[in-house]
């Protein structure tokens, strides 16, 4: 080793240097780094140079540190070979793929940021959504968007100072190929304006095959380092080999989807290349499977749940009122709309509070009390019905059940509700009122539930007025309680409608 070579954005020739010349990549301990430290080489300067490369294979911490011509100040430097891992001898525009320096002479000195290899595996990305936006001021450290790969969605950190010029790959963009321009930086915030009308050249595109795999060389102490033999390429199991009765292929997104559900694969027929599995195929079995199970659920529950139904028409006059006083002060602050069935579910969650005995289970020996009071909502999909579940409904503010509900239920429709965001409940609301007009209905529980409450549309009627032969108009929503005899009395279940309708004719109450 003779220099070393810092990677710095104010190195305005950086990108012909990495281009045109060769350098090695080397991967050192923390010992090695210490080294370095005591060497006069600062820990930033290793630090920075991470942005140059880095090996995702290492299993041990390590760095890695470009080596070219040396600047004076690192002439004497002189690292124990025994602390370095391996190192890799790469061709210059091999590495500049990674992070790329441009000098077009119509541009202001500017940075393009490549889709990252954030995994072994990983040969391309979507963009989830930037968390910076055109013109933000940047540091070190900061998120700047959120990357999905094969196995998750991870942050994607900001290396250098400067300002986010220009997004090329915007929200929800899918399938980049790794080292894929998707964003511009510059240092000055005045260049920001000169890359309104960017558009990437396609040679900042990674190369589709590498020309010559990287030569590899171990370092060791005791003697002088032997060139290893050059790695095969890797390709996957997909291609290298035919399809055989006791393989299953599929795609990485399909495998973790599988996985996440515990969804066997075998049960599965790929639609896709060669009969490949892809992440369709298992949405589509799970939504056939989520069916299934929904129907085999409420059929043991018909048959063997002894249900009874007892109906009553509460006021909604003040809670309409209460309602838009409520989503007012939401619009001035941001917040998500409050719907009628938020305020049932938190109505809901607070009579149970005052008659615990319809938030119970039967278990066949005993019966069960919950101390957490979780509603489930019942939300209709293409796929079916799904029931996620407000965690102790009874704790939290009409704003946050309003905006739990609302991601709740698009994350049913997108069919991407994982098992803790379903599972748990102790008591369901279903409404086919507000959505579908419906007056009236009884719903089937939903077990080991004991209760179901079934809400209604509203309906104007004539009710009596304060004097003799006075009339007046009010707005009315029947509710049909569902109870299990075996764990809710019918005196009981009357009990919770009562406490369930003071608070839905007099709101007020619910927010003490």
């Amino acid at each position: 080793m003779a220099q070393i070579f810092r990677y710095t954005r104010k190195l305005k020739n950086a990108q012909n240097i990495l281009q045109n010349r060769p350098f090695s990549a080397v991967s050192f301990s923390s010992d090695a780094a210490a080294a370095f430290v005591s060497r006069g080489v600062g820990k930033g300067d290793a630090e920075a140079s991470v942005a140059v490369g880095y090996s995702p294979t290492t299993k041990a911490s390590s760095t890695v540190l470009s080596i070219s011509h040396l600047t004076r100040n690192t002439i004497n430097t002189r690292i124990p070979v025994s602390s370095f891992r391996f190192i890799s001898i790469v061709s210059g525009s091999h590495a500049a793929s990674m992070r790329n320096y441009s000098a077009k002479s119509d541009l202001p000195p500017h940075q393009e940021i490549g889709m990252p290899s954030l995994s072994p595996t990983m040969t391309e990305g979507n963009i989830a959504r930037w968390l910076k936006k055109e013109g933000d001021k940047i540091s070190p450290g900061e998120v700047l968007c959120e990357v999905e790969t094969d196995k998750a969605t991870v942050e994607m950190e900001c290396m250098e100072e400067g300002y986010l010029a220009k997004i090329i790959k915007g929200d929800g963009a899918q399938n980049i190929k790794v080292g894929e321009v998707i964003a511009i930086t510059v240092e000055e915030e005045q260049d920001i304006g000169e890359f309104k009308n960017y558009e990437s050249s396609a040679s900042s595109a990674p190369p589709a095959e590498a020309k010559a795999p990287s030569e590899t060389i171990t370092a060791s102490s005791e003697k002088e380092p032997e060139p290893a033999k050059a790695p095969e390429p890797r390709v996957s199991q997909a291609e290298a080999t035919p399809h055989s009765e006791d393989r299953i292929f599929s795609s990485p997104l399909a495998r973790k989807l599988a996985e996440d559900n515990n969804v066997p694969l075998s049960s599965l027929k790929g639609t896709g290349p060669d009969g490949r599995i892809v992440k369709a195929d298992v949405e589509d079995y799970l939504g056939n499977f989520f069916c299934l199970v929904t129907a085999s659920r409420l059929l043991l529950s018909k048959q063997t749940i002894p249900h009874y139904y007892l109906t009553v028409d509460t006021c909604v006059d003040k809670l309409m009122q209460l309602r838009g006083e409520l989503n007012a002060l939401q619009e001035a602050s941001g917040g998500k709309r409050i719907s009628v069935n938020d305020l049932v579910i938190k109505a809901a969650a607070l009579a149970l509070q005052k008659v615990p005995q319809c938030n119970s289970s039967w278990m066949n020996d005993f019966i069960r009390q919950y101390h957490n009071v979780n509603i489930n909502v019942a939300v209709q999909t293409d796929n079916g019905l799904f029931v996620p579940v407000i965690k102790d409904a009874d704790k939290k503010g009409l704003s946050k059940i309003a905006e739990e509900v609302k991601n709740l239920a698009q994350k049913a429709k997108e069919n991407t509700l994982k098992p803790e965001e379903y599972e748990g409940g102790t008591f369901t609301v279903s409404n086919l009122g507000g959505p579908f007009g419906i007056k009236q209905f009884c719903a089937i529980i939903n077990p080991p539930q004991s209760c179901i409450l079934a809400v209604g549309s509203a309906e104007r009627k004539v009710i009596p007025g304060a004097g003799p032969g006075e009339f007046e108009f009010g707005s009315f929503i029947a509710v049909t309680l569902s109870c299990d005899h075996r764990v809710v009395d019918g005196a009981i279940g009357a009990e919770w409608l009562k406490a369930f309708k003071g608070y839905i004719e007099n709101p007020t109450s619910m927010l003490l």
